[in-house]
């Protein structure tokens, strides 16, 4: 297997690295460009134009190597629940970037349609999911809670909020996608751990390409994965959580995600309640650039944070 894994993490690189030129190209006279809103900040403004839908790619190839190098391996539930999760989260994205792109406006789907589409996904995967798993969390330093029914909460809780955590995220050039590498690896480490060989795959072909994805996104980005790539990220990231049974060490792992999240939240609830503002900006890494930090110094920074993060959290797994 250890040939294969290579294989997919390779052909995953080179698919993406090869195809993303006439790619972005192709967007480019489909006019599928970037859409500013005229509250962003200054510098931003000068984003407007660049190609968006990079996410299409490191989707399909993951998805496609992992199926030609690991077929056998991937014909199992644990696979196809996270491969559904990776595809199905990106086709919301993806609908949503086109009507985005269409209208020439930041206005795609409304938030009610969405969460639909995600309630209607994450009740597939609960369906799939509980023919042969235990509906239980296991805790980080031993033992379980019995869930039950309460599972699908938590299902719903954990894709909904990890796709759109990654989507607060990708608000500069290389940082949801660099993020999101890092937080894959202890996925992977914990996926061939359990010997779950064909989500380790899909974890190889994926980091390949997003690896590959960040040559074209690194700053100056000449192309942006759009609510395609950061909701495809997410839902993969939860899907693999709940397949290896490490649901509540998503938390740890994506603590970036996780703190971009909470600190849009603290700041809607705040001005909405008290008409007061806790941070300068959100999501939280706009702040640092109003404080005069250059964009590519908050990415490293932010990469570095999730580093540690991904550590902490596959050491309280081993």
């Amino acid at each position: 297997m250890v040939i294969r894994y290579i294989l997919c993490f390779i052909l995953g690189f080179a698919g993406v690295f090869l195809t993303m030129p006439p790619f972005i190209e192709y967007l480019k006279k489909l006019s599928l460009r970037q859409t500013v809103s005229e509250y962003s900040l200054e510098e931003d403004q000068k984003k407007a134009g660049t190609p968006i839908m990079g996410g299409v790619l490191f989707i399909l190839f993951p998805i496609i190597v992992t199926l030609a190098v690991c077929f056998r391996q991937s014909m199992n539930l644990d696979s196809i629940v996270v491969m559904l999760a990776f595809a199905g989260y990106g086709l919301i994205g993806f609908i949503d970037d086109w009507l985005i792109a269409i209208r020439k406006n930041n206005e795609g789907l409304t938030p009610a349609k969405k969460f639909i589409m995600q309630l209607v996904l994450a009740v597939v995967f609960f369906m799939i999911y509980r023919t042969h798993a235990r509906l239980e969390v296991d805790m980080p330093f031993g033992g379980y809670l019995y869930l039950g029914h309460l599972y699908f909460v938590l299902v719903l809780f954990m894709f909904t909020g990890s796709s759109n955590a990654v989507n607060l995220t990708d608000g500069m050039d290389g940082l949801a996608a660099g993020c999101s590498v890092i937080a894959l690896v202890p996925f992977l480490v914990i996926c061939l751990h359990q010997n779950m060989q064909g989500p380790a795959a899909l974890c190889f072909a994926l980091i390949g390409s997003l690896l590959a994805y960040l040559y074209y996104n690194k700053k100056p980005a000449r192309v942006f994965m759009g609510d395609t790539g950061a909701l495809a990220l997410g839902g993969i990231l939860a899907g693999l959580a709940m397949i290896t049974k490490t649901e509540l060490l998503l938390i740890v792992i994506g603590g970036i995600f996780v703190i971009e999240t909470l600190c849009v939240i603290i700041q809607q609830v705040s001005v909405r309640t008290v008409h007061k503002r806790v941070f300068i900006y959100t999501p939280i890494h706009y702040a640092f650039r109003l404080k005069g930090m250059p964009e590519t110094s908050v990415v490293k920074m932010f990469w570095a944070a999730e580093l540690l993060f991904a550590l902490i959290g596959l050491f309280i797994y081993l």
